[in-house]
């Protein structure tokens, strides 16, 4: 298991983390976002769907809880708030076993669903638009990443 820690200052910088992110992710990867309320999941996920070469305005999905996105590869964004206390088959597992980009909001809620494998993000907010992701990989594809990321 490798960390890393990336600070950034202004929403830009969180989107052009996110699309650096999404530009060297790879199929089947899964990407767990957790933080506070307004802590920046929902942009870094942007920033991660124009790496993917996505066009569409990407969302929080909080009320419909899954939104796929399709770009050089589908991006299955899930937002697990209103999942807390529920295990039940939504299908989420056999999204993951596809062809694409997993990213879930709020990964503490469904953690039956966690595979072995992940990149965990830990988002604070600092101060304003400046927020601290602290990446923690599970797993050699995720390790390599952390390289890319850094």
């Amino acid at each position: 298991m490798k960390y890393l820690e990336v600070c950034t200052q202004n929403l830009e910088q969180t989107h052009a983390l996110g699309e650096k992110i999404g530009r060297a992710a790879q199929k089947n990867m899964v990407f767990l976002l957790d933080g506070d309320l307004g802590a920046g999941k929902t942009t870094l996920t942007q920033g991660i769907a124009k790496g993917l070469d996505i066009r569409r305005n990407v969302t929080s999905p909080t009320f419909t809880i899954l939104k796929i996105y399709q770009g050089r590869m589908p991006l299955y964004h899930i937002d697990a708030y209103r999942l807390e206390g529920t295990v039940q088959d939504l299908g989420f597992e056999e999204l993951m076993e596809d062809e694409g980009l997993t990213v879930i909001e709020w990964s503490e809620y469904v953690s039956w669903l966690i595979p072995e494998e992940y990149m965990k993000v830990t988002i604070s907010l600092l101060e304003e638009d400046s927020r601290r992701f602290v990446f923690e990989a599970r797993g050699e594809q995720y390790e390599k990443l952390l390289e890319v990321i850094a």
